[in-house]
């Protein structure tokens, strides 16, 4: 049993409205030896209502941090306070669904294996919870470090889809061994460096299409919110990546195409952040100082402007559609309806 015992690691922050659906999940799990919650200075309680959730298995662990730190900095404390061989990523406003990780671990040909996700509205939650999800074929295939970092580039006026919302089941001993963790710069992206890297080191990633995990689709989400310097920061963590001796030459040209992605965003919002702040001639100047500003900032105006045309053309919600949608595309499951 001891080669599938699995650590989740839950970093929190202001999550006493939903902690205790995480923990339980995690708990209901047999393969799950240890959890550990990471109190990243909450201002609410949910380092007490974390500690609340305990069965009494001995299998929690609550910590806390008195200054707010981020969740790289939070998951790598957990990792460094737990030991079991398997490690899992659980954000405190989500849930596993029932056996996932009997279906995870069943083979051993990856370092690191995710399934799909349900995104749900919050309304939605009590479906989800009483089963109503597509069940799909598993379909496992290993994913190919180009398609990974493709996966990440986001199309405007699309729901957001990326790769990087993945949540595999890693091995430590494939962390270790590469000397790996979350990078503590950053608070965007922290989870596709870390996938990335791994994969660009030689880990293999398997995927199933069989859905395990349900994130909670809020608003005022964590992840939904990064500051202008979270983007400068993550396309900097390309540059690392593209720094790196021994990167194969294949493997160059999606790097730099992801930096330019996350970069030329960075430039719009500094833009934008400078013309609020100190008027159109600052932000002029700083789009006028190279080429690459200039392209960005020009682009980045252009489809702001026509994105309200752009919501009028497209197709409105249909009544009764369903509020939930899946991060991956699956084949339903013989006598099964998706």
């Amino acid at each position: 049993m001891s080669g599938t015992n699995v650590c989740v690691i839950i970093a929190a922050r202001n999550a006493a409205e939903t902690i205790t659906t995480a923990i339980t999940s995690a708990l209901l799990e047999p393969e799950v030896s240890e959890i550990v919650v990471v109190d990243d200075a909450s201002t609410d309680a949910t380092e007490a209502v974390a500690r609340a959730a305990d069965d009494g298995s001995g299998r929690l662990l609550v910590l806390r941090l008195d200054v707010n730190r981020g969740p790289s900095f939070a998951r790598n404390m957990a990792i460094r306070q737990s030991r079991a061989p398997l490690i899992s990523i659980l954000d405190a406003d989500d849930f596993f669904l029932p056996g996932r990780f009997a279906r995870l671990v069943a083979s051993d040909d990856w370092e690191l294996v995710a399934d799909n996700i349900v995104f749900v509205e919050h309304a939605s939650v009590r479906d989800v919870l009483s089963g109503r999800v597509a069940h799909f074929d598993a379909d496992p295939a290993h994913l190919d470090v180009t398609q990974f970092i493709a996966g990440n580039i986001s199309s405007r006026g699309a729901r957001r889809g990326e790769l990087g919302f993945l949540k595999p089941v890693m091995r430590r001993a494939m962390l270790e061994g590469h000397g790996l963790h979350y990078d503590e710069q950053l608070r965007l992206g922290e989870d596709y460096a870390l996938y990335a890297e791994a994969m660009l080191k030689g880990a293999r990633f398997k995927l199933i299409r069989s859905c395990g995990y349900c994130a909670i689709v809020r608003p005022n989400s964590l992840s939904g919110q990064h500051r202008t310097e979270d983007l400068r920061r993550l396309a900097d963590a390309d540059l690392r990546l593209l720094a790196q001796t021994g990167l194969a030459a294949a493997h160059r040209p999606i790097l730099r195409r992801h930096e330019r992605h996350v970069r030329d965003k960075y430039r719009l919002r500094h833009f934008l952040d400078l013309k609020a702040a100190k008027g159109l001639s600052s932000a002029t100047a700083f789009a006028f100082a190279s080429p690459a500003n200039l392209a960005a900032v020009a682009k980045g105006v252009t489809l702001d402007k026509l994105e309200p045309l752009r919501l009028v053309l497209s197709s409105a919600p249909k009544a009764g559609e369903p509020s939930t949608r899946y991060l991956m595309p699956g084949t339903a499951s013989a006598g099964e309806s998706a």
